[in-house]
């Protein structure tokens, strides 16, 4: 599918709608590692699976009405961006949660492994025929990476965390294979623990990463992140795992750039790889000027080819109101509207 010079995107997640979820729960707790049902409006069920449809549908609309390129379901189905796929798989016992430390230090419930993990089913191939029926556009889906579970488990069966990892990049492999077989475009594996957790992800998560994508040969993104700033207020001036992506088999890497006002010379270190630009500051609710978002794209435009740039929010909008992620959705498309005139 052809796309347009600067083509927009989300990284991810889209607001869900107050009708579906209960915000005001899920803004005040980490983003659920194990499952948290009690979190949806709507009871378990036929009504839930038409709820989560009926919302996708409106994400799918939404990122359309703004102006976006390519487009993502929302994550609409999703307690976070991890849980859902992570407490899917073989391995894992769902009735007697564990406990593992999250990037903040806070220890929280997650998946306790048990067992050999591996793919019970294919998780979220509906998930790509359903946008494809719902969006003539080029589709994004994206699946927590293998090294990030691997940090979100307490592992009571290999007792080897690179091990963990491995078995976790094999499942994602299974998936990534069928979410392309599907019709997906593009395929993005979350690895937030990546810049979390820089040693462990030196010493086994790049191998993690590498393996889930083995064989893959559709476009592959890597999405990792400071963490959700409605969460985590401060940002470093820097990334703590960057450069050692390039030796990633990953086709494309997104960069935090609006709320870390990052130093844009980084991108010189990630040769071959497009980037997904991320040019919105979501700390805040004021929507920015289109101008704004221009002026963030033109930071990183003597560092890397604009054929290279994809243009993105620096991370999901899971958290923000829908008018403000609606509003800074549409600045977005505005804003690389505006370097895109210049380019041409």
């Amino acid at each position: 599918m052809t796309l347009p010079l600067l083509p927009t995107s989300l990284v991810g997640s889209y607001a869900q709608p107050e009708w579906l979820i209960d915000r005001q729960a899920l803004a005040g707790r980490f983003p659920p590692r194990t499952r948290m049902k009690e979190l949806w409006r709507i009871p378990e069920g036929e009504l839930l699976e038409e709820a989560w449809d009926d919302a996708t549908i409106y994400a799918i609309h939404e990122q359309e009405r703004a102006g976006l390129d390519i487009i993502t379901d929302g994550e609409m189905r999703r307690e976070s961006y991890s849980n859902r796929f992570a407490t899917a798989l073989n391995g894992v016992d769902m009735d007697n949660h564990g406990t593992a430390l999250d990037r903040s230090g806070e220890p929280v419930p997650v998946p306790r492994v048990i067992g050999p993990i591996s793919r019970r089913h294919a998780v979220q191939v509906r998930d790509v025929e359903f946008m494809k029926q719902h969006t003539a556009k080029a589709i994004k889906i994206t699946v927590p990476g293998p090294f990030t579970m691997s940090q979100q488990a307490q592992d009571d069966y290999y007792g080897d965390p690179e091990a963990l990892a491995l078995a976790y990049a094999d499942a994602v492999r299974d998936e990534v294979n069928d979410l392309f077989a599907a019709g997906a475009d593009v395929v993005q594996l979350d690895e937030p623990y990546m810049q979390a957790r820089p040693d462990k992800a030196r010493a086994y998560g790049l191998k993690a990463l590498n393996r889930a994508l083995e064989g893959v040969t559709g476009t592959t993104a890597l999405h990792i992140c400071f963490g959700y700033a409605h969460l985590i207020h401060e940002r470093p001036e820097g990334y703590s795992f960057l450069p050692e992506l390039a030796a990633s088999h990953v086709c494309q890497i997104s960069i935090e750039t609006a709320q870390s006002n990052l130093d844009t010379a980084v991108l010189e270190q990630l040769p071959g790889k497009t980037i997904i630009l991320g040019v919105l500051d979501l700390s805040t609710h004021a929507v920015e000027e289109p101008e704004t978002v221009a002026a963030r794209i033109r930071r990183a435009l003597p560092h890397i080819d604009a054929k290279k740039v994809i243009v993105a929010p620096d991370c999901g909008l899971k958290y923000l109101p829908r008018e403000v992620a609606f509003g800074k959705m549409k600045a977005m498309v505005d804003g690389a509207a505006i370097v895109r005139a210049e380019l041409s």
